[in-house]
């Protein structure tokens, strides 16, 4: 492109000069930018005076808030304090040192209910009272319930 005619490049106490376009000697002033860092710098310095005793004083006063450490335990071995570090049984499923896997609780526990679920038999005889397999007892209800005559309202 070219510049010749339309004013460009004249120089006016040595820098650019146009008619209707106007230059900055600098985008950005250095020392204002160092100043910047500088109170930046400074913040952070005081920031962190203020925060250390305030997290230690914090800290001190959470310790003494804690409930101690009972005498015995206190007096124990390290090793010995972490060993029996869980309560006595039933523990909750999962937790380390537990001598049942959970899943197969789980499946234990399934197994049997399919097992009373399809099983029958007597529950108390002398009052007639047994127990049938839920499939039958299904079947029951939907004969019951079939041979009823729906009723018609008017």
């Amino acid at each position: 492109m070219s510049t010749k005619g339309h004013g460009s490049g004249n120089m006016k106490n040595g820098e650019p000069f146009h008619e209707t376009v106007t230059f900055e000697p600098r985008d950005i002033n250095v020392a204002t930018v160092v100043k910047q860092l500088l109170y930046l710098g400074l913040t952070i310095v005081i920031s962190l005076l203020i925060c250390v005793p305030v997290l230690k004083y914090l800290t001190k006063a959470s310790a003494e808030g804690d409930t101690p450490m009972p005498p015995v335990r206190a007096t124990m071995h390290m090793d010995d304090c972490n060993s029996e570090a869980f309560p006595p049984e039933p523990r909750l499923q999962g937790v380390p040192w537990h001598d049942k896997d959970p899943r197969q609780d789980l499946r234990d526990t399934v197994a049997a209910d399919n097992e009373a679920n399809e099983s029958g038999g007597w529950v108390d005889k002398a009052n007639g009272i047994a127990k049938i397999p839920v499939r039958d007892a299904m079947k029951l209800i939907a004969e019951k319930a079939a041979v009823k005559p729906q009723e018609k309202k008017p």
